[in-house]
């Protein structure tokens, strides 16, 4: 890293110096329009170029698009991202380097590629990323097909780590950490490791009855006998708030896992699901299980898995805006 720093400095150093020659000389040829114009063209080209190799090597700044770290993080926040905390990344979504003395640790608060990030192709990834860059996440030019910004990067928080199992109850988090047999809530966890508090549950619990009603008349409805499904999840069902959001997608999943195997018992495929969920989730070497603080509404690693520690490009350590939230994040 240090070499890589040198290189750069003395590139700049030589690069500054050649200019102010040339300034020199321009100076005493006359002035024109054409010159002015170029003259500020080089300037913008010199900025925007140096922009981009401090947002790629050294820091990122970054627009939080979602509520899923609600309130460690809200929507609109701007935050700084250091991106050689967990090695270089050579180009944008490129390889990593120096990644051996360079890990996450447990609570990072971490940006890294979204999994489920449909690819339009590598050209257009790289040049989407360096035009976020180039204008300080002003401009993201990647759309998703109704015309919203696509989210090419995640930050959430990184809560699972290598032979670690999580596995959820009606929404909240239960960890085996690795070499220990039994399950501990995440909140006895975080309180004997002396973790951050953030993450935090917001809806009514009693909405999980309609919720797993949900899942079941899922169940009922794919096979095509809802007429059959029992009276009792029916009023369950209709016990549903319409004021609430149906967030929990993975308790649904899991309900309708579950019906799935008592409705049919020999479905190899749904006992497969039903495990998946019943067991929890394993998390492999090299890998963190990620999830956002505001537990409620997330799309995290319940839902695409581990992330691979070369997917993860930075870590936030600051929110810069808005100014009168100005925090550092190392230990939120």
């Amino acid at each position: 890293m240090d070499k890589l720093l040198t290189f750069l400095e003395v590139k700049t150093e030589n690069y500054l110096t050649k200019r102010k020659r040339k300034k020199a000389y321009n100076k005493e040829k006359e002035r024109t329009i054409l010159g002015e114009i170029w003259s500020w063209i080089d300037a913008l080209i010199f900025a925007v170029f140096w922009v981009i190799i401090i947002n790629q090597y050294l820091f990122q700044f970054f627009l939080i698009p979602t509520p899923s770290m609600v309130s460690t993080l809200n929507v609109g926040d701007r935050v700084a991202v250091i991106k050689n905390a967990y090695g270089v990344e050579l180009y944008p979504s490129g390889p990593k380097v120096w990644t051996e003395k360079r890990r996450v640790q447990r609570d990072d608060i971490i940006t890294f590629y979204n999994p489920e990030y449909e690819s339009k192709g590598p050209v257009f990834d790289i040049l989407s990323q360096v035009v976020f860059m180039g204008t300080l996440s002003l401009v993201n030019i990647d759309k998703n097909p109704d015309g919203t910004p696509a989210e090419r990067l995640y930050v959430k928080r990184a809560v699972g780590f290598p032979g670690d199992v999580i596995r959820f109850n009606e929404g909240n988090v239960e960890i085996k950490v690795a070499g220990e047999n039994d399950f501990v809530s995440e909140e006895d966890f975080r309180s004997s490791n002396s973790l951050s508090t953030g993450p935090h549950r917001s809806v009514n619990m009693e909405d999980y009855e309609w919720l797993k009603a949900y899942g079941n008349l899922l169940a009922y409805d794919q096979r095509g006998i809802m007429n059959q499904a029992p009276s009792y999840i029916r009023e369950s069902y209709s016990k549903i708030d319409q004021s609430s959001n149906l967030n929990d997608f993975y308790e649904v999943d899991h309900q309708k896992a579950l019906t799935d195997t008592k409705l049919d018992p020999f479905d190899m495929s749904a006992r497969s699901t039903l495990n998946s969920y019943e067991n929890g989730i394993y998390v492999p070497q090299d890998h963190v299980l990620p999830l956002g603080d505001n537990r409620d509404n997330s799309r995290d690693g319940r839902y695409f898995g581990p992330v691979r520690e070369a997917k993860i490009n930075g870590r936030v350590v600051l929110r810069f805006w808005p100014l009168n939230d100005f925090t550092s994040l190392k230990n939120k």
